[in-house]
């Protein structure tokens, strides 16, 4: 619509288009904060339960691999064994995927809250569409997104080769230490790793928000002919607003129709448009639109100035080209004073033949002789 109309979407959205948008399935988001959320979580988790089922598993295995041969031999047996450790497993792991799952949930919803919508799931062509997909491929978001995955391998490739510097002397030390200690001893080094290198994401995250939210309300901003046609559209039911437009229609029409026996001239087609001019010095240097009408109107213009012994002109191109460019009220548009003029000129001639002045009528000015710029110009229907 802004690029329809010139006009700068500098207003912010209203509620209603936030509201439109949302029902939409269009709500702000950032990747950027659910993977920090998830990550941040699995850390969590791996540090929080990360020593119990090192141990667990560390049983799980002794469990496994002490086997006699008639044990090995008999499936049910083994059966049975592949049906507890998988039950050891789920106990031993259930916190960390509760806290996932939670997280996922989470996260997602953090900026812009939850939101569903049947519209987000229609199928749509654009979505398939080679050409919408390289617009999107070099559009300010795709290069805001290949900075954030430069950014996010900086910032954590930094952190975990600083990390791996920290923890090199416990990573060897591993060596040295029975297997059980040496497990537990390595879920810890791994937990905090991991916790560190995610809250790296953070930072990520910090510049993510905000930007997805600058984002989102600068696609949703509007101009401000589209605040005012929504409040026109929201103030009052739509059968009320129908008869205010009618009403205020027909009160124009009559206060242009009562302003027609002053014009200095009508300029007609003659079958579709009539446009009544006048030029008041007082009003301004420029002849101005009395009132303009098609077909019926432009009929009722003609009688109107046929009964007050208004001249009138027959003029398609000009008529058109007047009634396109302009409004009533309006002056006359610059590109067309050299038009107007010629026929005010012949209609200043034609007075004074009337008032016994000059001694030959003047003749009308024909179609072909009134130049219009080719800008104005429009083609008939």
């Amino acid at each position: 619509m802004a690029e329809e109309t010139g006009q700068e979407k500098s207003e912010e959205p209203t509620a209603k288009r936030l509201r439109e948008a949302r029902e939409k399935g269009d709500v702000p988001r950032s990747k950027e904060l659910t993977t920090t959320v998830l990550l941040m979580a699995a850390a969590a988790s791996a540090y929080i339960f990360g020593e119990q089922v090192a141990r667990q598993m560390a049983a799980m295995m002794i469990f496994n691999f002490d086997l006699d041969k008639q044990t090995i031999s008999d499936p049910s047996q083994m059966v049975a064994y592949l049906v507890q450790s998988l039950f050891e497993s789920f106990l031993s792991l259930w916190g960390l995927f509760l806290l996932l799952v939670i997280a996922a949930l989470v996260g997602p919803i953090a900026l812009g809250g939850w939101n569903f919508s049947g519209q987000a799931l229609q199928p749509k062509g654009s979505r398939i569409n080679p050409l919408s997909g390289l617009k999107r491929m070099f559009s300010l978001n795709a290069l805001a997104e290949l900075f954030k995955g430069l950014a996010k391998f900086l910032v954590v490739g930094t952190v975990a080769v600083v990390v791996l510097l920290m923890d090199r002397p416990e990573l060897t030390s591993l060596a040295k230490q029975n297997i059980e200690l040496a497990m537990v001893h390595a879920v810890d080094i791994l937990a905090w790793s991991f916790l560190l290198m995610s809250a790296a994401m953070i930072l990520i995250s910090v510049v993510d928000v905000p930007f997805q939210v600058y984002s989102y309300t600068k696609k949703l901003k509007m101009t401000l002919q589209e605040v005012k046609d929504e409040m026109k559209n929201t103030e009052g039911k739509p059968e009320v607003k129908g008869r205010i437009r009618q009403l205020q229609r027909e009160m124009s029409q009559r206060r242009m129709m009562q302003d027609v026996p002053e014009a200095d001239v009508v300029i007609t087609n003659p079958t579709h448009y009539s446009v009544a001019v006048r030029y008041d010095q007082a009003r301004g240097n420029a002849p101005y639109i009395v009132a303009k009408g098609v077909d019926f109107v432009a009929l009722k213009i003609r009688e109107l100035a046929q009964e007050h012994d208004v001249p009138i002109l027959v003029s398609p191109a000009l008529a058109r080209a007047l009634y396109h460019a302009s409004e009533v009220g309006d002056e006359v548009p610059v590109g067309l004073y050299k038009s107007v003029a010629q026929v005010l000129a012949y209609v200043y001639q034609l007075r004074r033949y009337k008032d016994r002045l000059e001694d030959d009528e003047p003749a009308p000015p024909g179609d072909d002789e009134i130049e219009i710029p080719d800008s104005l110009r429009v083609d008939p229907e």
